[in-house]
């Protein structure tokens, strides 16, 4: 029995740490089913493309699958009325004349689709259409109207079933990564401030930008999403932009920082800054990790209070290392990064004014 008890455990576990996966996987199969159903029903003469459709628009997010949808429909829509009136006008009668007219189709519109994603699925309507007719004997302008025909059920069951069946907002998956990127940067923040007391490998703290860099790809991304999500659904939450646009300024505060940590202070400037700069590490790696928090699970807002007096107590240690002289004989490279990073903590305590206000807006 208790063999039985953990066995179902570690299933439970498993369907939980792959519940994307699964859902995904199981809005695909009811699309592929649903979009041959609706074929049958609407006497659709090739259903093969109906399901195809289907299954390629299906997509881990609604506002994925919706904004799929669209270029597919762009595509498919320029392609079939450029293949059907080419068909039409040029008569191809022999194999010679079947390969001229399907170069004279696919030219343009493969040009087409290099130049906007958007018209991908041109050329390959385009093909269809020429082709098509040989194989099912219908003239070009029926092959491009059942094209247009399979390809608008497909992209309805797809986007209906992304948005029925178990679905995943592009909305939760922006602040999810959005989450990531803050935590990396508060596991990162200590790293890249060992660089003023210590000597770093310059590749390790490159590796360390490179990874929230990743991350902010996916976010750029997905915002493209929620987007297309908010216009479908005629959604009226609070904008993710002002989000996106801060944690990309927090993000060029550590490539500063970064750089002006690629080797230690010297002694002098860090008996008097090191302390109030580990102050501030800790204060403003302890604000990320709190924002990330509350972005993936909700809550109020974490206190930016903390971390707003530990800059203000770097930069008053700052200003009397200044005023007792300490940076005269310092070298103009050395003094060049203690300036840096004054500039840079001072731009990251706006920064993180606005990520406090962005997230509160997106808490409400």
């Amino acid at each position: 029995m208790n063999g039985i008890a953990t066995r179902w455990t570690s299933l439970v576990a498993l369907a939980q740490e792959h519940r994307g996966q699964l859902g995904l996987s199981l809005r695909v199969t009811v699309a592929a089913v649903l979009g041959l159903t609706l074929s049958l029903l609407l006497n659709v003469p090739l259903p093969l493309w109906t399901v195809l459709t289907a299954v390629i628009l299906t997509r881990v997010t609604f506002g994925r699958s919706l904004k799929a949808t669209i270029d597919y429909v762009i595509g498919t829509l320029c392609g079939a009325v450029y293949a059907g009136a080419i068909a039409t006008l040029i008569p191809h009668t022999n194999e010679f004349a079947l390969i001229a007219v399907l170069a004279v189709t696919v030219a343009p519109l493969a040009l087409l689709g290099a130049m906007s994603p958007s018209f991908t699925a041109a050329t390959f309507t385009g093909v269809l259409v020429v082709l098509v007719p040989a194989i099912s004997h219908v003239g070009p302008i029926q092959s491009a109207l059942y094209r247009m025909i399979e390809v608008a059920v497909g992209g309805v069951t797809a986007v209906a079933v992304s948005l029925l069946v178990f679905p995943a907002r592009a909305r939760s998956l922006a602040t999810e990564t959005a989450s990531q990127m803050l935590g990396l940067m508060a596991r990162q923040l200590p790293e890249l401030f060992l660089g003023f007391t210590q000597n770093r490998d310059a590749t390790v703290i490159a590796q360390l930008q490179d990874s929230i860099g990743r991350v902010f790809a996916q976010l750029e991304a997905t915002a493209i999403e929620v987007r297309h999500e908010q216009i479908g659904l005629l959604d009226a939450q609070p904008d993710i932009g002002p989000l996106l646009r801060t944690l990309l300024r927090l993000r060029h505060d550590l490539i500063m920082i970064g750089r002006a940590a690629v080797a230690p202070f010297p002694d002098t400037l860090r008996t008097h800054l090191g302390p109030p700069l580990e102050e501030v590490t800790k204060a403003v790696a302890e604000y990320l990790h709190q924002t990330a928090e509350v972005l993936t699970r909700g809550g109020i807002p974490s206190l930016l209070d903390p971390a707003e007096a530990a800059i203000e107590g770097y930069a008053e240690a700052f200003t009397k290392v200044r005023s007792d002289g300490l940076t005269v004989g310092l070298s103009m490279d050395t003094v060049e990064r203690v300036f840096a990073l004054g500039f840079a903590l001072e731009e990251m305590r706006a920064h993180l004014r606005d990520l406090d206000r962005s997230v509160s807006e997106l808490s409400r």
